[in-house]
């Protein structure tokens, strides 16, 4: 057991039978801190089970526990627009109730290690310019700013700044991965 104050925290991969567990911590996400998406509560609470199945069949997501409960997400996609060995950080979220204890760094570092693993050069990312903590755990794992800027409509108008960070393709993963007691 986590001393006082700590968490002990893992990342685990979010398969068909887990569709559920994932569907409700990206509706918390988006409830808790919509401005960071380029989608909606409504929009994904609209979804039905196979639209949540399908979404998940074209990426990679991972959820972080505190023991049993879940505290964070992180997705990698592919976009068809990009270079075979590129992919995008996605749906990066941490409750609030785990930021700040290494939960953050746990998924970045396990979205890394997958794209090296997957065979991926450079993983890319949009973080909104309000969005100061982000960009500092970001910039902590190599990400630097692309000089890439993009409009987002949502609530007034979100400017998103691009990020991006080379990875070591084919390389097993690090001892980043994993269990973090902080």
């Amino acid at each position: 057991m986590a001393e006082a104050g700590s968490l002990t925290l893992h990342v685990v991969p979010v398969s068909e039978g887990s569709w559920r567990v994932y569907r409700d911590v990206r509706l918390a996400a988006l409830l808790d801190t919509p401005r960071a998406f380029a989608s909606t509560y409504a929009g994904a609470a609209a979804r039905d089970e196979e639209a949540w199945l399908a979404l998940l069949a074209s990426m990679r997501v991972w959820l972080a526990f505190e023991g049993d409960r879940p505290v964070g997400v992180i997705a990698l996609s592919r976009d068809d627009e990009l270079p075979e060995d590129e992919a995008y950080l996605i749906q990066m979220w941490v409750s609030s109730s785990a930021r700040g204890h290494g939960a953050g760094d746990l998924l970045v570092s396990t979205v890394l290690d997958s794209a090296g693993e997957a065979g991926y050069s450079r993983v890319l990312l949009d973080v909104g310019e309000e969005n100061l903590p982000a960009q500092r755990l970001y910039e902590r794992h190599g990400f630097t700013r692309t000089g890439t800027t993009w409009d987002n409509p949502l609530y007034g108008g979100i400017r998103e700044i691009g990020y991006a960070v080379r990875v070591d393709p084919g390389c097993r993963p690090s001892a980043r991965s994993g269990t973090v007691d902080p």
